[in-house]
């Protein structure tokens, strides 16, 4: 079983920062792709970013190129969302997302951005 624990969510000023974090824990082996997801209210879950294995590949949602940074600790079994330059928009629920064969997701950790 592999479990997903997010954490760092919180309140901030439109213009701030937040950084989340994902831990990962459970029995999973060989590599695995990671990603942040986020589900406003009355909206669709929507992809943010993802990241290869190695860390070297990145991905990112143009609505957030340039102000999001998506990065892996292995060693750490730790995934990290780095957000600048926040808007009232990127008003969610971020979730964690790891795929490796099948995918797992967290609980989510909210993520309000005031005007």
């Amino acid at each position: 079983q592999v479990h997903l624990v997010e954490s760092g969510g919180g309140l901030v000023q439109a213009g701030g920062s937040l950084s989340l974090s994902c831990a990962v824990s459970g029995r999973i082996f060989g590599s695995y792709d990671m990603g942040w997801y986020r589900q406003a209210p009355g909206k669709e879950r929507e992809f943010v970013a993802a990241i290869r294995w190695t860390g070297v590949t990145t991905y990112n949602a143009d609505s957030v190129k340039g102000r999001f940074t998506i990065s892996r600790d292995n060693a750490k079994n730790t995934l990290y969302l780095q957000m600048n330059s926040l808007k009232p928009e990127d008003t969610a629920i971020y979730y964690c997302n790891l795929r490796a064969g099948t995918d797992y997701w967290g609980q989510g950790t909210q993520v309000t951005v005031s005007s």
